[in-house]
């Protein structure tokens, strides 16, 4: 009833938008633009918030999703000007450090993991496999670039090349979003784009992240003793909470698993 109230000044509202999980085009959970979207844009708008503070937790995954999000958080920041803060909590890698830097500043807590700049793509060679099973494999294409990193083949060094060339693209995107949202902080003299990660307030000095700070404390800090925050989260779909595609969350919930796993979480 304060803001009913002439003369009395009611408290700031801080959207707090959870963005937590491995981020992919699949619609079981996993962190997407189109998944997202609303969701968002929700943050940004309902009752007119102070700002928004993103609490990330992710260890990456696509590229482009990655980007979708990161643009679309810049997009409502700038029409609504809406500050953006980004807290991480076990860790915001690769796609997920994409998305932090969004921010305009970026908090972490002192064991969290952020950086992992770089690009990676990881399969099998199951060619000797099938061989010695006496299986044949046979794929017929109309242009001779069309079946590339075959796991049923032995490697191609042509493709292997093709396939550098591609992750040499997509990596110089994500220096340049780096470069762009982080400019004026990062350390020039570190190399902060081979992949590297670094924890908690060592990654301070590099300019990654702007210092060591969870979302409550920082938020009173900021925009006073009674903010109010308003929390924003993802849900899952309907037929995955009555216990549908069975199959097809349990192999989202592995996936997930591996891509913390490869941080030791």
């Amino acid at each position: 009833m304060r803001r009913f109230i002439p003369f009395v000044k009611s408290p700031a509202v801080v959207s707090v938008l959870r963005l937590h999980g491995t981020i992919a085009p699949r619609s079981n959970g996993a962190l997407s633009d189109a998944g997202l979207a609303t969701l968002i844009q929700k943050a940004f708008s309902r009752g007119k918030p102070a700002a928004v503070a993103l609490s990330i937790n992710s260890p990456g995954g696509s590229p482009s999703q990655s980007s979708l999000l990161a643009a679309r958080i810049r997009r409502l920041a700038e029409e609504k000007d809406v500050k953006v803060h980004a807290f991480v909590e076990d860790v915001a890698a690769s796609g997920g450090y994409y998305i932090a830097s969004a921010a305009d500043d970026i908090w972490v807590d002192r064991h969290s993991i952020v950086g992992s700049i770089g690009v990676i793509s990881a399969g099998f060679g199951l060619s000797d496999f099938i061989a010695r099973h006496g299986i044949e494999r046979r794929v017929y294409t109309a242009g001779k670039s069309k079946s590339m990193l075959d796991p049923f083949r032995p490697e191609n060094p042509d493709d292997i090349a093709r396939l550098k060339v591609l992750h040499e693209q997509i990596h110089g995107e994500f220096i340049d979003h780096v470069k762009t949202r982080r400019a004026g902080k990062l350390d020039s003299e570190s190399d902060l784009f081979n992949g590297d990660i670094w924890v908690g307030s060592q990654a301070i000095p590099t300019g990654l992240v702007d210092g060591v700070a969870h979302l409550v404390p920082k938020m009173k800090e900021l925009y006073g003793k009674d903010v109010i925050l308003r929390p924003y989260v993802q849900k899952r779909p309907l037929w995955g909470r009555f216990g549908a595609s069975v199959v097809n969350d349990a192999m989202a919930e592995v996936e997930d698993r591996a891509a913390f796993a490869q941080f030791g979480l």
